[in-house]
């Protein structure tokens, strides 16, 4: 009890402090308003889809499926390269694909009924449905231009063998459009841009005003000589570290609230997931953080050093954690690199659960990570820490 009592008291010490520079306080407000105001009208530029996941459900057993299913999955976008447009994986019906994509197993789906030949061979309309991945609107839309061409496509070469066999029984819409497809997501709305980048930059907000905040405080005060009139007071070493990462926590989740708040506001964005899990997830990710925070204070001599070290991380995860930019998009390597970055972890959370309204199970993974995470910096961290103050 004593030590939450003394972690809350540095917790209380750390933010009156923070509140008493009026300059950084106002600064502190208008960071997030400026990173959401100036990104939220910036759209990135499409790339080629190579060996991206989707999947299929064909319920179909005649001709026509099969050839349609065959002519998706040896697709290429680029005659003069090898590389397919799609992997293909194979499901039972459309709420297996919605599932896929709400797990980020896939990137989107086609479904084809069981009468899609006989509708087909009855010369009547046949439909199929593409299924969007709402949480990426730029790679869904590319699969679904891809998917309705390909569709389209194979509907004309279906149009030109019946108009060879043209009889007065074949109405002119079978002929002209025999086949159509419909685009369904697993929320209602049509995805925007900004509903991919808000969950990102909350993440990266929190995450980096925590690094931030945590190595610079507590070098300042090293510098300041304050650390080491809290050091000989009866206070818990381990109060000190969590008191100051409980201010932080608190600062990040202010500053989260604000661009959740403007993402609503200005850019329509809806939340179709539960906001304690939001919640639960910005804390989770605060947390696989704190340790490495507490690393780089406890080997920077100055607050300026500090701020140097941190930048060499921050930078690179940036670019690297999906924040503005599907990380499916970029190369190999850097993907391997991006999957050992925490933030890629709360990102991917996040947008599944503001965007897809993915409930605990679908998250789960990416959770427990984090906590990992979190839990082998602090254990590598605070002994490091403690060590370094007491000599």
């Amino acid at each position: 009890m004593k030590t939450i009592l003394d972690l809350w008291q540095i917790a209380k010490k750390d933010l009156l402090e923070f509140t008493r520079d009026r300059l950084r306080l106002v600064t502190f407000f208008i960071m997030p308003m400026f990173m959401m105001i100036m990104v939220g009208f910036i759209f990135p530029s499409q790339n080629s889809l190579k060996n991206t996941p989707i999947g299929i459900a064909n319920q179909n057993t005649g001709q026509a499926g099969v050839t349609l299913v065959n002519t998706i999955t040896n697709l290429k976008l680029s005659p003069d390269k090898p590389d397919l447009a799609f992997k293909i994986t194979n499901y039972n019906n459309i709420d297996e694909i919605k599932n896929g994509i709400k797990s980020q197993q896939i990137s989107g789906g086609l479904f084809i009924p069981s009468d899609f030949s006989a509708k087909i061979a009855a010369n009547e309309q046949a439909e199929v449905t593409i299924v969007q991945d709402q949480s990426n609107p730029q790679i869904s839309q590319m699969i679904d231009q891809i998917l309705s061409q390909v569709v389209s496509g194979f509907g004309s070469q279906v149009g030109i063998q019946k108009i060879n066999q043209l009889n007065s029984k074949i109405s002119a819409k079978s002929i002209m459009a025999p086949i159509t497809s419909k685009i369904e997501g697993i929320i209602p709305g049509n995805p925007n841009y900004f509903e991919f980048v808000a969950p990102g930059i909350m993440a990266m907000i929190v995450m980096t005003a925590v690094l931030t905040g945590l190595a610079a405080s507590i070098s300042r005060e090293k510098e300041q000589g304050t650390l080491d009139g809290i050091l000989i007071s009866p206070i818990n070493r381990l109060a000190i570290v969590l008191g100051k990462a409980t201010a932080q926590a608190i600062r990040g989740l202010i500053q989260g609230a604000i661009v959740l708040l403007l993402a609503f506001l200005l850019f329509g964005v809806t939340i179709h997931g539960n906001l304690l899990l939001i919640i639960l997830l910005l804390l989770l990710g605060i947390f696989s953080f704190v340790g490495l925070g507490i690393l780089v204070s406890a080997i920077a001599s100055e607050q300026e050093t500090a701020t140097q070290l941190l930048f060499m991380f921050q930078f690179p995860m940036l670019f690297l954690s999906g924040v503005f930019f599907p990380i499916a998009l970029m190369p190999n390597f850097m993907q391997k690199i991006a999957h050992v970055i925490p933030l890629t972890y709360a990102i991917t959370a996040l947008r599944k659960v503001m965007v897809l309204g993915a409930g605990v199970g679908e998250v789960k993974s990416e959770m427990l990570i984090l906590a990992i995470f979190g839990v082998v910096t602090l254990a590598i961290s605070v002994p490091i820490f403690k060590r370094v103050i007491t000599k």
